[in-house]
């Protein structure tokens, strides 16, 4: 797929899931945690994008194995940030990583994020708050 035409389906994949986040009630102030997936065959060049994405100040989870219906298998890792449900924020930050996934040949499978109660207690405060000069971009 063209970069340019992956970079717009990402974004109206995003006003989508904000969308439904917010329809269902979640929490629209809340600081949530973004995951973006990416995987690819080779191992060697996962690693590298995710040290990349390390540097850039993103969290990345440990590689996983994952089987595929055709019984091929994939390496994978979560590259995490936390962020607030604000479309251009979460939008920097996926070209930020479809570009680095593109460096590496590494396929960039979308992102995710979780239900977040509005009326949940905080088990802890952690100081967590929502930057406003947050441009969504890690450096």
């Amino acid at each position: 797929m063209a970069y340019e035409a992956l970079l717009e389906e990402q974004r109206e994949e995003t006003r989508l899931i904000i969308d439904e986040l917010l329809e269902d009630g979640s929490d629209p102030d809340a600081l949530y945690t973004i995951e973006h997936h990416l995987s690819c065959n080779n191992f060697d060049s996962l690693e590298k994008a995710a040290v990349d994405a390390f540097k850039l100040g993103y969290e990345v989870t440990e590689p996983e194995e994952l089987e595929l219906e055709d019984g091929s298998t994939v390496m994978c890792v979560d590259i995490l940030s936390e962020a607030a449900l604000k479309p251009e924020l979460i939008d920097a930050q996926v070209e930020q990583l479809v570009n680095l996934a593109g460096k590496y040949n590494v396929d960039y499978d979308g992102w995710g994020t979780y239900f977040e109660d509005p009326d949940a207690e905080d088990e802890d405060d952690d100081g967590d708050f929502i930057d406003d000069e947050d441009d969504g971009v890690r450096h």
